[in-house]
C-alpha cells in the first residue's frame, strides 16, 4: 500500500508513524517543498484523490489545520483521531481516506495504534454505503 504522508513539524510522534508505515511494509510518498500545514494537507489530499496514493496521513500541532486543508481537496474524506476506536470508525463509517493526528498530543505508541486501527481497516461497513455516498 502507498501512503502519502506530511507533517509540519517532526518529534519523536512523527518519527514513530513513519517507521511503522515503513515497517509495516508500505512505501512512503512525501512531498517536496512547502513546510506550510495547508499545502502539506493539499498535498496529500491531492496524492490521494489522483491515485498516486492508498490513503494519506497528515500531522500538525492538532491535526485540524492538515485535516481542514486536506479536506479542500475534492473527493477527500479527512478525518481527525486521537485513538484506534475513532480511527476504525472513521474508516468504516464514514469512509476517510485520510488519516489526521496530531503531532503535539499524541504520545508516540498512541499514534502508531492509532495509523494501525486505520489501515487495519481496509473496507468500509456495507451498511453506510448509501449515507456515505452522499458526501459525494
Amino acid at each position: 500500500m502507498r501512503i502519502a504522508f506530511a507533517s509540519d513539524d517532526e518529534n519523536d510522534t512523527t518519527r514513530a508513524v513513519v517507521e511503522a508505515i515503513d515497517d509495516d511494509g508500505h512505501e512512503i510518498l512525501r512531498p517536496d517543498g512547502s513546510p506550510d500545514w495547508v499545502d502539506l494537507g493539499r498535498f496529500v489530499g491531492q496524492a490521494v484523490v489522483d491515485g498516486r496514493a492508498d490513503h494519506g496521513v497528515v500531522m500538525c500541532w492538532t491535526g485540524t489545520g492538515t485535516a481542514i486543508a486536506a479536506n479542500k481537496v475534492p473527493g477527500v474524506r479527512a478525518a481527525l483521531a486521537w485513538d484506534p476506536w475513532v480511527a476504525r470508525g472513521a474508516r468504516l463509517w464514514n469512509d476517510a481516506n485520510v488519516l489526521a493526528m496530531s503531532l503535539k498530543r499524541l504520545a508516540p505508541d498512541v499514534a502508531v495504534e492509532v495509523l494501525r486501527a486505520y489501515l487495519e481497516t481496509p473496507e468500509p461497513d456495507p451498511g453506510e454505503a448509501a449515507t456515505i455516498a452522499k458526501l459525494t
